[in-house]
């Protein structure tokens, strides 16, 4: 494999996707290494959904690559698009199919004519005088080596910028300790009126959702948290042998079928291969667990079919990049607007307790209700030819919980793949881009800023 790439992409989840999509449509050459056989990353790989939040309240503040998609997928039947939060925890979520999204994914990348390696790994990193000059892939083919002028990590563990030296930290100051990974899972046949009328009929068990019921009432897409008493007493018990205060799981856009995120796998680490293998086990023997509660415990599932876990542990944050800047809690809290924003989101901030149950959100997010996302968390000094996008970018433990969502992780992708496509057309490095252009670029693109 001895071709010279304008781009070389490391993930196929939507960040690195889109950015291989931004680059290819502004004429560069791109290739996108992905170890899956599919993109999506964590929505195809790991059974997460729905995605959430395209919005701040009723407004869309994320739009670009990430709404084309969602428009495919609903003309294809494969997703109903945006949809109120029954919840609340945030106004709109979107449910979708994810084999459709694999579907629009494959659509969209062929026809922007990006080169995709499934089933492909980056193995090494070569660098010389502050570049990277090749990567060492590995795949049915062997070990072979890849060319790029930029090299783009959305591989969500900043694996390539770890390969290549950049600086790089992990979970908490204090102990290094991340998030807790969940192993989610998905059921079909589930009967969803019975458990809406016992929702309806019990409200007042369900501080999520009682003040909710005409949205309740309306929506035939279901958001659920709750049924706290009921898992407290199977933790107990010795029933449920791992720490969660209630249960959470979305209805897809199919009727009927739903993903559970409720598991807590506390104590593994996602860059360490024998912690991560380890954690697909815990993983598994807490859906037994819980599966076992659910068909007892909640009305609807006790015929449900479980269509599978995973298929592979879902990672919430392990490393980050130390950038020209990091992302702060402050700036989140503040609604901060940087004046090189290369993208808007309004997740808040929602941190899994490294230490067991609980989790802390916080809405604060300044009087807009949104926040950016400036240019700078995506390089670094050392290494002049690399950006890294999607939840390794460089932020703080807790602001790295608050962008570490799909739709938010898509806005800076296409924003990687339009600063590496403009770096190459101005010859420079990407760090030395004129902002103002890339901004006028990703407007031109539907990006909300």
């Amino acid at each position: 494999m001895n071709k010279l790439y304008d781009i070389a992409v490391a993930g196929g989840g939507l960040a690195g996707t889109f950015a291989a999509i931004a680059a290819a449509r502004e004429g560069k050459t791109v290739l996108l290494i992905e170890k899956n056989g599919f993109l999506g990353g964590s929505l195809t790989a790991c059974g997460v959904g729905p995605m959430m939040t395209a919005h701040a309240g009723e407004k869309q503040i994320i739009k670009g690559l990430f709404e084309e998609m969602v428009v495919r997928m609903m003309r294809g039947g494969y997703s109903c698009g945006h949809i109120k939060d029954t919840t609340r925890y945030v106004s709109y979520i979107t449910p979708f199919s994810s084999e459709g999204m694999k579907l629009v994914l494959d659509e969209m990348t062929s026809e922007a004519d990006c080169r995709v390696l499934f089933h492909t790994s980056v193995a090494q990193a070569d660098c010389r005088d502050g570049k990277i000059t090749s990567l060492t892939i590995c795949n049915k083919d062997g070990l072979s080596k890849v060319k790029a002028v930029i090299y783009i990590d959305a591989t969500g563990d900043g694996d390539l910028a770890w390969m290549a030296g950049a600086p790089m930290q992990k979970g908490r100051p204090e102990d290094g300790q991340c998030q807790p990974m969940t192993l989610n899972m998905k059921y079909s046949n589930v009967n969803r009126e019975l458990l809406k009328a016992y929702l309806l009929d019990h409200l007042d068990e369900f501080p999520r959702l009682k003040e909710n019921r005409r949205l309740l009432e309306e929506s035939n897409h279901l958001a659920v948290a709750g049924f706290a008493d009921q898992l407290q007493k199977a933790v107990k018990n010795g029933e449920i042998r791992f720490p969660r205060e209630e249960l959470l799981f979305f209805e897809t856009d199919r009727q009927g079928e739903f993903i559970v995120n409720t598991t807590r796998i506390t104590g593994c680490d996602g860059t360490d291969a024998q912690s991560l293998s380890d954690s697909e086990r815990e993983g598994r023997r807490q859906c037994a667990q819980l599966d076992r509660f659910m068909r007892r415990e909640v009305p609807g599932f006790a015929e449900a079919c479980l269509e599978f876990t995973g298929p592979s542990v879902g990672v919430r944050g392990s490393r980050q990049l130390k950038g020209k800047y990091e992302l702060t809690t402050a700036d989140i809290l503040a609604g901060k607007m940087f004046g090189s924003r290369i993208a808007l989101a309004a997740y808040p901030v929602d941190v899994h307790s490294p230490d067991g149950a609980g989790t802390d959100s916080c809405f604060e997010m300044g009087e807009n209700g949104y926040y950016s996302i400036p240019f700078e968390v995506m390089f670094c000094d050392e290494i002049s030819n690399l950006l890294v996008t999607g939840r390794c970018v460089s932020a703080s433990f807790e602001a790295q919980a608050a962008i570490r969502t799909t739709p938010t992780t898509s806005a800076m992708g296409q924003a990687a793949g339009t600063a590496a496509a403009l770096a190459l057309e101005c010859g420079v490095g990407p760090a030395e881009l004129d902002i103002q252009r890339l901004q006028k670029k990703l407007k031109e693109g539907n990006v909300v800023l």
